[in-house]
């Protein structure tokens, strides 16, 4: 044979022994795992046999110090027994670290996930059958704690979106008609346009149409509205007008003069106080003469 021969062969070998092993690492596992609740298992009868010939000897004791023995031998049997399985269970879990995970997976394959997740991850569904049934039909019934939450209970408040309209907030400022005006004027001259192509519509639409009646109600509000606001506007200039005269009385020292909300309504043009005071005086006069005479 060649040198070539003689290490493939070698390598051969090598490769089965290899997985050979792990075979072999991973039966070990399975018996491990299968049969940790066995070890537990084939202690208890051990013990028994060792408390029946503890119990022969010691014959001559009283009843409930041997009721007191056996309660604290079945808790120690219990701590035994779990302590065993602790142990084994985390013999096992040292053990997988150092697996591969191809082991691992071959593992779990023979032994059955249920199994190698009790061990491995310590997971076991706890199902606790409950038994709501009375062993007397006069004995009250257990009420559950879990009780249903009332329909009228203290929730957390939360925050209601508060609205916010700027005509009434103080954020706003305070209304001035006149900074109005010069801020939305643009909004007449829109108005204007949209009434001259309501007009181009109306002579293009029929009589007959509901169409037409539509654009004359909206040419009728059109006009409506730019008539109120003319109004608006020769009265805020006649009240600027008298507030300029009482400011110029006031300067030169006269009276000033307060005009009523009723006449300042009803009058389109403010009295003048000159006219009020120089018919003050007419009927003075008259008055005075008509007593002399």
């Amino acid at each position: 044979m060649t040198k070539k021969q003689r290490q493939n062969a070698e390598g051969k070998k090598k490769v089965v022994s290899s997985g050979v092993e792990e075979d072999d690492v991973v039966e070990k596992k399975v018996y491990l795992l299968t049969n940790l609740g066995g070890e537990a298992e084939d202690l208890q009868p051990r013990e028994h046999g060792n408390e029946a010939q503890n119990q022969s000897g010691g014959g001559a004791e009283d009843e409930s110090g041997g009721s007191k023995e056996e309660e604290s031998e079945g808790t120690s049997e219990e701590d035994t027994d779990d302590g065993i399985e602790l142990q084994s269970k985390e013999h096992i879990r040292k053990e997988l670290r150092n697996m591969s995970f191809e082991d691992i997976m071959k593992l779990q394959q023979q032994v059955g996930t249920k199994v190698f997740n009790e061990v491995a991850y310590n997971r076991k569904k706890c199902q606790e059958v409950s038994n709501k049934k009375r062993l007397n039909k006069n004995r009250p019934m257990e009420m559950s704690a879990k009780k249903p939450p009332s329909f009228l209970r203290q929730v957390i408040p939360v925050k209601k979106s508060t609205r916010r309209d700027p005509r009434f907030d103080s954020l706003s400022g305070e209304y001035k008609p006149e900074i109005f005006e010069m801020t939305y004027k643009f909004i007449n001259d829109l108005k204007h346009r949209e009434k001259e192509i309501i007009k181009r519509q109306l002579k293009k639409t029929k009589n007959t149409s509901q169409r037409k009646e539509r654009l004359q109600f909206l040419l009728r509000r059109l006009e409506t509205q730019e008539q109120a606001r003319q109004s608006q506007e020769q009265q805020r200039e006649r009240e600027l007008q008298f507030k300029n005269r009482q400011r110029e009385r006031a300067s030169r020292g006269e009276r000033p003069f307060f005009l009523k909300k009723c006449k300042s309504k009803s009058s389109t043009r403010p009295p003048d106080p000159q006219d009020a005071v120089s018919c003050h005086s007419h009927i003075l006069c008259f008055y005075t003469s008509f007593v002399t005479s």
